[in-house]
């Protein structure tokens, strides 16, 4: 019998281990969600549940739901803001009116909690259309990918720039044109097959030079991307005045501190902000 039971946690223990593993840098807290039934755990845990990056496990009887999360990824307060935008008021965040209006019948729980909780923090239009944007931009993993190109750039770093470069490639392709706007679908048609040959010929460079001068032609071509890409965040569009021969050379960040990807440490802060986007 012993055998047996050892036979039967040895795999479950395994289980476990795959899908925590599933998730980096994973930290879980409990946390309190109100909802009724299984239709409201299927919904709370879609709602939070993100790939590789947030799980959810939602107990039905207690309403306490485990959360397990990446936190160089995301944080406890987006999973909850999330749920609350699915219907459901939880110890953080209330649920819009009408996210909670539209759920059905069978999972209206008693909202005790906004009849009693005037601290409570309800979510406002304005960040209901920022979450649901960064959620399904079609735009935002290429810009990420740019992004860790340029850093790389900044370190002067060949091998790492062809890493980034091959995967800002692999972003690209990958990208589901049906999802994008129409003023973004025209522009991504634009400039597609030059972001994806400029970074594959930064991916086959043989030194850093060329990299970053083939970063100027790859930065413009982003620039217009990045103008229709309603990101929810600035970008901050930046430009050194003495690359290439004094000609000049851009590129875009998340940071408003000038990190000059054409020079590195020689002149790291060399450049200015010329256009902020949001």
């Amino acid at each position: 019998m012993k055998s047996f039971f050892r036979l039967m946690i040895v795999p479950a223990l395994l289980l476990s281990t795959s899908c925590n593993g599933q998730i980096k840098n994973a930290k879980t807290e409990t946390v309190k969600i109100y909802g009724n039934c299984e239709m409201c755990k299927n919904t709370i845990e879609e709602a939070g549940n993100k790939k590789k990056v947030s799980k959810v496990d939602w107990n039905k009887d207690s309403k306490i739901a485990t959360l397990t999360l990446d936190l160089k990824k995301t944080n406890a307060d987006e999973i909850l803001k999330r749920v609350a935008l699915a219907g459901y008021d939880n110890e953080k965040f209330l649920a819009p009116d009408e996210a909670y209006a539209n759920l059905p019948e069978c999972c209206k729980y008693d909202r005790a909690r906004k009849k009693t909780e005037v601290v409570a923090n309800t979510i406002d239009k304005s960040e209901i259309a920022n979450i649901q944007n960064s959620e399904v931009n079609q735009l935002k993993p290429i810009f990420d990918s740019y992004s860790d190109l340029k850093n790389a750039l900044v370190k002067t770093d060949n091998k790492s720039a062809i890493s980034k470069a091959e995967n800002l490639s692999s972003v690209i392709s990958k990208l589901e044109m049906n999802k994008l706007e129409v003023n973004q679908h025209e522009i991504w048609m634009k400039v597609y097959k030059d972001l994806l040959s400029e970074s594959n010929k930064i991916a086959k460079a043989n030194n850093i030079e060329e990299q970053r001068m083939t970063f100027i032609q790859l930065s413009e071509k982003m620039h217009e991307l990045i103008k229709v890409a309603n990101f929810n965040f600035p970008v901050y569009y930046q430009h050194c005045p003495m690359y290439n021969d004094n000609k000049g050379a851009n590129w875009l960040s998340l940071e408003s501190t000038v990190k000059n990807p054409y020079y590195g440490s020689q002149m790291l802060s060399c450049g200015k902000t010329i256009e902020t986007i949001k």
